[in-house]
């Protein structure tokens, strides 16, 4: 059996559990956002597939294995993982930085290889920082030092990739700029994508499967256009909105009403001197 899933997946800190019985299938070769409101499990949920936190109930299994039973270098052959907001040691370059992707294909008896450093030439390339090698990965802007971290990831060299929020902290411009190239790196390189993602906007446009989760549940999963309704986003992020078709990618837009219900737009308020006449209407 191929693929990523989670059987009956329980997942806590402590005696405090937030992820409760939970059973998701990853759609192999797609992208696929995991949504909802602060709190909720997402993070934790991809903390708990990925290996970075054990399960208090069930299992992660990967193509037929659980993931808790593979040695750590196979696992990370195969699957690889981007924290939220990773932290490089002062001073390490960006080629450093991206080199440490091929750790998990190294041994003893094959230390560092030309085929290490194609790989690596090849993931600065593909995320367009190949000017910034020797720089140290600090002195990076927000989206460059972002676009290396997921060189690195790349350079790993797995099948699937998980993201926790990789566009925190970055403005807008980086933000697409990143969603760009990872929406990029699926359909050109067949990678499987799973992220936490923050706006539920940029997850309509950019995922091909949401899942949307709501204390420790998941509460609706499926293509966006089926998923995200005016009821879902009432009852899972607490708010009320209209829904319209996004006007350059025709997928689901959640427009924000508010919790006050207000629909209408606001009428402009002018000074008494400001107001403009009924002639100067007419000829705007």
């Amino acid at each position: 059996m191929t693929g990523l899933y989670a059987n009956e997946l329980t997942l806590a800190y402590d005696d405090a559990s937030i992820i409760h019985n939970l059973r998701l299938a990853i759609p192999m070769g797609q992208v696929t956002a995991l949504v909802g409101p602060n709190g909720c499990g997402k993070s934790t949920l991809l903390r708990g597939i990925s290996r970075l936190l054990k399960p208090k109930h069930g299992t992660v299994i990967l193509d037929g294995q659980d993931i808790w039973k593979l040695p750590t270098k196979e696992l990370a052959k195969r699957l690889g993982i981007l924290p939220q907001s990773p932290v490089a040691p002062e001073g390490l370059t960006v080629h450093e930085l991206v080199a440490q992707g091929r750790y998990p294909h190294q041994s003893w008896l094959q230390q560092w290889s030309a085929e290490d450093e194609r790989v690596t030439q090849e993931a600065l390339a593909i995320t367009h920082i190949e000017d910034f090698a020797d720089r140290p990965v600090d002195t990076l802007s927000g989206g460059q030092r972002q676009r290396a971290w997921i060189a690195m990831t790349l350079a790993q060299d797995s099948e699937v990739i998980l993201l926790d929020e990789p566009t925190t902290f970055l403005d807008l411009a980086y933000q697409i700029d990143v969603l760009d190239l990872l929406y990029e790196l699926n359909r050109q390189r067949k990678k499987t994508i799973v992220m936490v993602v923050h706006d539920l906007n940029h997850a309509c446009r950019y995922a091909d499967y949401l899942v949307a989760v709501k204390e420790g549940q998941i509460a609706a999963q499926g293509i966006p256009s089926e998923v995200v309704t005016e009821r879902l986003v009432r009852e899972v992020f607490g708010v009320e909105c209209l829904i319209i078709p996004d006007p350059v990618t025709a997928t689901p837009l959640v427009v924000p009403v508010g919790r006050t219900g207000k629909t209408q737009p606001k009428e402009t308020v002018y000074k008494a001197d400001e107001r403009p006449d009924e002639a100067e209407r007419e000829i705007a």
